[in-house]
Parts: C-alpha cells; sequence; structure tokens
C-alpha cells in the first residue's frame, strides 16, 4: 500500500468539478446525463409542454415580443428545449430563439434552430430554466469534529474522506445564516455558497422575462441532519466516489439561492403545485370515455399516469421551483399593474404543505 500524501486529499467542492466537468468527467462522456439517471423531462414529454405554457404566459407578460428567449441551460443532450419547441404555438415558436446550455458538445440531429454554447447568452429576454443544473454545481461538506467544530470534508480519488481544516470566512458566513450545525460530532452540511452565485449570475443574464430552476431542495426550516451528497451510475444511488464514474450530486438550498439575487420577488414552489398551476394534473379519464371513444382512452389513461409521476409526493412532485422574474413591471392584468408571479401561475399555494 502507497504512502498517502497532501497532494491527494482535496476539498469535496475541487475533488467534484475534476470529476463532474474535468477531461474525461461524467459529463463529457457521450452517453449523456440520461444514461445514468432520469430527470422530469425523460420522464413524460408532458413536463416540456408544462414549461412551453410557462414560455407563452411569459410572452404575454412581456407584451410579445418580437423576439422571444428560450434558453435550457445544462440541456444535457436537448431533450428538454426541443421538446419546449414542439410544444410551442406556431406564432411563438417563430419568434423564439432557442438555446441549449452545455459542456458537451452539441449532440448529432438537434434541431437546427438550436443554438448550443457553452455558456450563457447574454441578455435575455424571455424564460430561462434550469432544470437539475444546481445540484452538479460542487460544493464544499462541512462536518462537525469531537470538539463541536465544523470541519471541511477532504477526500480521495477513490472516495476516502477526512476532516480538514476548520469552516472560515464567507463558507463559514454561509454556514451561519443558512446551515448553522449544532456542536454535535458527524452532524454534516453542503455550504451551498457557490450555488447562491452561480444562480445570481444566471439571473443577471436575464434582462426581461423569468428564471426558473427546478430542483432536489431543501429550505431552513428543514435541513437534513447528516446531508444529501450522494452518487448515481447507471439508474441507481452509490457511494459518490469522485473518479468521474458516476454522477455526484446534492440537495439545494433554494431559499439561499433566491436570497442571493439582486433581483427581488423570487419564490420557492413545489414542483406538483407548478406542474398543476401549468395545467398538469393525474386525474383519470371518465371511464365513459373508454366506450365511446377507447383509443382516446387510452391515450389519455397514459397522459394522467405520466402527470400523477410528475406530481407525486415523494416523488418527482417533491422537486423545488424557485421563480425570479426580471424587469417585468407590467402584470397581465393591464399596463401599470405589477406583476406578481400569481400573472405567471394562478392559484399556486406557498411551498409549504397546505
Amino acid at each position: 500500500m502507497t504512502k498517502e500524501t497532501a497532494d491527494e486529499w482535496r476539498g469535496r467542492r475541487a475533488a467534484t468539478e475534476a470529476a463532474l466537468y474535468g477531461p474525461g468527467g461524467f459529463y463529457r462522456r457521450p452517453e449523456g446525463p440520461a444514461g445514468h439517471f432520469r430527470t422530469s423531462v425523460h420522464a413524460s414529454p408532458l413536463f416540456a409542454e408544462a414549461v412551453a405554457r410557462l414560455m407563452c404566459r411569459v410572452d404575454k407578460a412581456l407584451g410579445r415580443p418580437s423576439e422571444l428567449d428560450f434558453v435550457d441551460m445544462a440541456a444535457g443532450r436537448g431533450e428538454l428545449v426541443t421538446g419546449v419547441l414542439a410544444a410551442l404555438p406556431a406564432d411563438v415558436a417563430a419568434r423564439t430563439r432557442a438555446y441549449g446550455v452545455e459542456i458537451a458538445g452539441r449532440p448529432e440531429n438537434l434541431d437546427h434552430r438550436i443554438e448550443w454554447l457553452p455558456e450563457l447568452p447574454k441578455k435575455i429576454t424571455g424564460l430561462l430554466f434550469a432544470n437539475e443544473w444546481l445540484d452538479n454545481v460542487p460544493v464544499e461538506i462541512a462536518e462537525v469534529d469531537s470538539t463541536g467544530v465544523p470541519r471541511l470534508v477532504l477526500v480521495r480519488r477513490d472516495g476516502r474522506e477526512r476532516l480538514g481544516e476548520p469552516v472560515s470566512g464567507a463558507e463559514a458566513e454561509w454556514l451561519a445564516r443558512w446551515w448553522p450545525l449544532p456542536a454535535e460530532e458527524g452532524l454534516r452540511a453542503e455550504i451551498g455558497l457557490p450555488r447562491d452565485l452561480a444562480w445570481a449570475a444566471a439571473v443577471a443574464s436575464v434582462d426581461r422575462g423569468l428564471a426558473v430552476a427546478v430542483d432536489y431542495a431543501h429550505t431552513a426550516d428543514a435541513r437534513p441532519l447528516f446531508g444529501t451528497l450522494t452518487g448515481f451510475r447507471e439508474g441507481r444511488e452509490t457511494a459518490p466516489v469522485p473518479d468521474g464514474s458516476c454522477d455526484i450530486t446534492a440537495h439545494v438550498a433554494l431559499d439561499a439561492c433566491a436570497a442571493a439575487c439582486a433581483a427581488s420577488g423570487g419564490r420557492v414552489l413545489r414542483q406538483r403545485d407548478a406542474l398543476r398551476a401549468l395545467g398538469i394534473a393525474g386525474a383519470r379519464p371518465p371511464l365513459a370515455l373508454a366506450s365511446t371513444q377507447p383509443a382516446a382512452y387510452v391515450r389519455a389513461l397514459a397522459r394522467a399516469g405520466e402527470a400523477a409521476e410528475l406530481t407525486a409526493a415523494g416523488g418527482l412532485g417533491d422537486f423545488g421551483w424557485l421563480l425570479q422574474p426580471v424587469g417585468m413591471p407590467d402584470g397581465l392584468n393591464g399596463p401599470g399593474a405589477p406583476l406578481g408571479l400569481g400573472d405567471l401561475l394562478v392559484d399556486v399555494p406557498d411551498h409549504e404543505e397546505q
């Protein structure tokens, strides 16, 4: 067994960055994310239909501009942006500039209307949609030691861990505000500061419109005691070993991300509430349809099943949606009316269960 050296140990953020995005990293592999895990985008085309409906509401709120942007952040292999373009009404699609933002190269046979970029475009007018992006922005992990002090977790390429220096500076300030750790050995937190900065930068690219982040999430009143860091490989949860063989992910403190933005008015909802407000519900079709139009009944039943999966409690329906409007001074109720998120998502309850 070789002797360990200091340079073999790195903070979780640096190790994850290299494992996911470095040469030969997980997100540069040819099979793409869909080869290893299933998001709402892959679960049903209804998700893209709902996003297209939200795009139409943003378009209306902006006064139907001559050019409208749809930006799919962390676009994978372009599944969402392709589905949204297909679901948009023809008049909206004709005005839409579609972008997929992803570090991997442009997928083969991607719709020619989609521009493929390694970073966000500037001065977006329209909808920026980031589905399961922030959970893959690498963060440091803090763990409380035997004396009650939160320390950074260091990791080797093989996944072995040890504790490093005490958390300090801006990271300590973030912990104190957003995820204070009791002085109990073994408790963990994910220091979400890089995600706050990444989201604030993304929102800053929106000139007029709406930015949406959809992710595994938690808020200050319900932080997990031991963190959420994990890995995924070929559809199964696995140890978060930073060797490039698996996805490495952790849930997102969306409340902290919202507070980090200069744009005000951000709101966190559950996916089931957002999708229901956008017309996606899991109600079964009337049984009478089975005898009068059996083919239509089968199609409606399949859609209901897909909608139920997207909105299910304990599953995809528990995802958080952070909605951040930017530069939209007029509401849907006429010029001069302040734009609230209720103009875009009608009758949506707060994040907490009602």
